[in-house]
């Protein structure tokens, strides 16, 4: 027995007749006809009394009409599901984030409006530093991830570069780099001075290119601490341990305790702000969430010009 026979089955019940119901169909009656008897013959059993004005059905009928229509509508409704997800329109995504990516406004506007304009797509989030998550995707434990600079690159996985931002220097507020915060830090005013830094094995990329800067330029400085989270970065630097570089979204964390600062432009450092999934697995659900995210970035884009 098949779904067809199924089909073919019921629109011979609801239209009393074998003929009409082939012509809904769009086949043939003599075929119509035979697959009527082939379903009785495996049955054992007539499932039609026929008379001269058509057919009507037996009680092994009844049954079977009850048992067919509940289960092509499950059928009907599994493939309306189905194709829901392969037009992206529902399923269920994990997201991870790192603490500085969902400082951004613009990583938690992402899910909000997924959340908004999708209702279908159910997304579990959870937050890990730039290694962790990447490692996580590749693993497929996560769909994607939203991350600051790419740790690592593993074969498979695709990184889109969002969004970027200014990187600013996080000064506790009784050092004495916190005054005159109108005018650029330079480089060379960070000889001597103690940083904490996010770990570097877990997001190496602003902290390496600072301490890199400072190496070529013979400035001297001295990584008090290393850190998994950006937040915990700031509470060090808002308990006078020393300073740090942080993107410029972070700015407002601590502000009794805490002043932000610009650093020399020449420096070139930016914090951005970057989606990693994996390059071959981006249909469905996650290949919604990616075009969201790069239409709002190119929103967000145009606003800062």
């Amino acid at each position: 027995m098949e779904l067809r026979h199924l089909r073919y089955f019921l629109a011979v019940a609801e239209c009393g007749h074998i003929t009409r119901a082939a012509e809904r169909l769009g086949i043939q009656q003599p075929p119509l006809s035979q697959q009527i008897l082939a379903l009785e013959n495996e049955l054992g059993s007539a499932l039609f009394r026929r008379h001269p004005k058509g057919v009507d059905l037996t009680d092994l009928g009844h049954e079977l009409r009850a048992e067919a229509e509940r289960l092509l509508g499950d059928f009907a409704a599994m493939q309306q599901r189905i194709e829901a997800y392969a037009r992206g329109e529902r399923g269920h995504l994990r997201i991870g984030f790192t603490s500085s990516a969902a400082a951004h406004a613009f990583t938690p506007e992402v899910l909000r409006t997924c959340r908004k304009s999708h209702p279908d797509i159910v997304l579990s989030v959870s937050e890990n530093n730039a290694a962790e998550i990447t490692e996580a995707v590749a693993a497929q434990r996560l769909h994607c991830g939203f991350l600051r600079v790419p740790v690592a690159h593993p074969e498979g996985l695709a990184f889109e570069p969002l969004l970027r931002e200014e990187a600013l220097l996080a000064i506790p507020v009784d050092h004495r780099l916190a005054h005159n915060s109108a005018q650029p830090v330079m480089l060379e005013e960070l000889d001597g001075e103690k940083l904490v830094l996010v770990r570097r094995p877990g997001a190496p990329g602003l902290y390496a290119n600072l301490l890199a800067l400072c190496a070529q330029r013979h400035v001297h400085v001295e990584v008090a601490a290393e850190v998994e989270r950006m937040m915990t970065n700031v509470n060090l630097v808002a308990a006078g341990v020393g300073l740090s570089i942080v993107p410029a979204s972070i700015k407002g964390s601590h502000r009794h305790a805490v002043v932000y600062r610009s650093l020399d432009p020449s420096l070139d450092l930016w914090a951005p702000l970057t989606l990693v999934y994996r390059a071959h697995d981006c249909d469905g659900p996650l290949g919604t969430v990616i075009a969201l995210a790069k239409k709002l970035a190119k929103r967000h884009a145009s606003k800062s010009r």
